[in-house]
Order: C-alpha cells, then structure tokens, then sequence
C-alpha cells in the first residue's frame, strides 16, 4: 500500500481524514509541534493509537518563528494587519509535512483542510467552511504532491463520522484562534514580546486630535469597536500611519473603494494574466465573493471591483476564482489601497 504522511493536528478535522485515508494508503501521522503544550499532542497520538497508524511528533518551533511570528509582529508594527496562516502553509506547514514524506518514501501528503486539488488545481471545498482562501499561497508543484480527504465533505458529516466510528476527539471544539495565540488576544502577545509602539493620538481626516490610543499595533483598518472615542458619529479607523504613530478616524464612507492594489502574486493557474480578466475575489477569511476584473499593474496586480469593497487591508490577502477554481492570488499592499489603487 502507499505510503502518505498526514498532519494531524489533535482535532476532529484531521482525525476524521486518517480514518479516510488508511482504506487507501499507509498513514504515517506527523504532529506539528510549536512549543505551547496543551493537549494537542497527547489527542493527535491517541488518534493514531486508535487507527493503529504511525506517529511522529516535529518542532517547528525555529522555522514557525523565523517565517511567521517574526513577519507577523513586524506588520502589525508597520500598521499592517497580517495573515499568518496563509504565509505558515507554504512556509512552514507543508515544507514539514513533505520533509517527513521525502524521509520515509511517501508520494503526497494530506491535511484536515476544506478545500479539494483536481487536476493540479486548487479548488473551493464543498463545505460552508471552505479553506482554500488560506491555501492560496501555496506553489503550484506543491499541489501535485498534497490530497485533501474533506474536500468533499460538508463539515457537519464529519462530526457525525466522528461520532459514529467512536473517535475520541468527536466532540472537540474547533479551534479558531491563531495557533501560536491560543487566546486570541494578538495586541498582549505583541507586548510580552516588547519593542511595540508607544501610544499616540487619534486623529481627523484633518489632522484634528480626537483622542490617545495604546498603539498602532492594537488596531487594524475598519474597526469601529474598543476606540473609546466619542463625536458626532461612530468611529472607524480609516488609516494607520506608523511614521506618524498616529491613527485616522472617520465615519467610515472613506473605507469603500472599487480598485485594490496587491503585490507578490503567487498564480496557480496555468494561464498567464496576458489581459484583463474577469474573476470573483476574496479580500479577508469570509464567505463575502465580489465579482471583478484583475490585470497586470507593474509587478502586482490591480483589481476593478465592480460594485465598493469595504476596508480592504494591508496586510490580508487577495484571492482570485474561476468559479470554483483557484487562479491566484497576492498580498494587499500598504499605501496602495487607499493610495495607488484610487488613482
């Protein structure tokens, strides 16, 4: 039987994706380890226990620091808003996970991901809880070589597998925070590790001063909530200007815009870009899809959306579909949303 190396990550996911793949492959079980503890380990073993699979445990530690917490932290000092599962997967994660399958022979390797790769293409996940947004960084000659078992699957079908072949994780929450923030509260893991901002003023479109904030690093384009800042209309912060340290507030009818900048375009569709192009886009993690045209703008890639976007941001990802196909993707552009992009 072929060998495949799978990621198992102690949840329900990937559990229900060994128990799919052992009909077909010899499972070799590799737990991703970054160093926080907790229970993950001791589930991802007890899954493999269950199925009677191989199992291994990688630090990643060094490679998770270098290639994403770093680059993480330096956004969100540069008023950026960072995406760090999306850069973790091509970097960190699937490198990995290949580097085991390279050691022991095996061919591809899997994950517990909503999303399907047919013909080499990446492609949406049938379910509600479609990931492919999150993958769209990953090089096409890496899809060649990856399966996702759950493409296929809607995710309520797969607590009901769980439960019904006795998994015992069948009744674990999914973890939705960050993975190297398990609570989720990015502004305190950015203070623990020191060199943050100083606090400084919110401002007008004017340059008028509405009030302190705790520093740049605490907020992200669009938010309305936690400013503490009162006036004659809710607040949104509408830029962020780490030079200045200072953060813009308005009413927030600057933060819709037709056309989008996005550079270090990563294409997975075989096609080149030769003309403008009509495709659906993703601007952040959600389920919003807006029609537009994508052409090439110096070395990145402008987008004409055809009805207002809101608070597209520096930092988060732009992702281009052919219906259920993924054509690429690129990283949206500080100064260029609000600047290049409104040309």
């Amino acid at each position: 039987m072929e060998k495949i190396v799978l990621g198992l990550s102690g949840g329900v996911d990937s559990a229900v994706a060994a128990k799919l793949l052992s009909s077909e492959f010899e499972v070799h079980c590799v737990y991703l380890d970054i160093g926080l503890g907790g229970d993950g380990g001791r589930d991802a073993a007890a899954v493999a226990a269950c199925f009677g699979l191989g199992f291994e445990t990688i630090d990643i530690r060094d490679e998770l620091e270098a290639q994403v917490c770093t680059p993480f932290a330096a956004a969100y000092l540069a008023g950026q808003t960072p995406l760090p599962c999306a850069r973790c997967n091509p970097a960190v994660k699937f490198p990995a996970l290949l580097g085991v399958a390279d050691r022991i022979g095996a061919r591809y390797v899997a994950t517990g991901h909503y999303a399907r790769i047919e013909d080499g293409r990446l492609k949406k996940g049938t379910s509600a809880n479609d990931q492919s947004y999150m993958l769209a960084r990953l090089p096409r000659e890496m899809l060649t070589r990856i399966r996702f078992p759950l493409g296929g699957y809607e995710k309520t079908a797969v607590r009901a597998l769980a439960a019904q072949i006795g998994l015992p994780v069948a009744d674990k929450p999914d973890s939705m925070e960050i993975c190297f923030i398990p609570d989720g509260d990015y502004a305190v893991w950015l203070e623990k590790r020191g060199k943050t901002p100083p606090p400084g003023e919110f401002v007008d479109g004017a340059g008028n001063v509405l009030g302190h904030h705790r520093g740049i690093h605490a907020y992200t384009l669009g938010q309305r909530r936690g400013l503490g800042v009162s006036g004659p209309h809710r607040y949104f912060v509408s830029a962020i200007h780490p030079e200045r340290n200072e953060v813009v507030l308005s009413d927030g009818g600057d933060l819709l815009t037709t056309r989008v900048w996005c550079g270090d375009r990563n294409w997975l569709d075989t096609m080149a870009l030769t003309a403008p192009r009509r495709v659906s886009i993703r601007l952040r993690h959600t389920k919003t899809v807006t029609p537009a045209v994508i052409s090439l703008d110096g070395d990145g890639v402008l987008i004409e959306t055809e009805m207002p976007v809101r608070a597209p941001t520096p930092g988060q990802l732009a992702v281009f579909y052919d219906g259920d196909v993924v054509l690429g993707s690129g990283w949206i552009a500080p100064d260029q949303t609000m600047g290049k992009a409104q040309r």
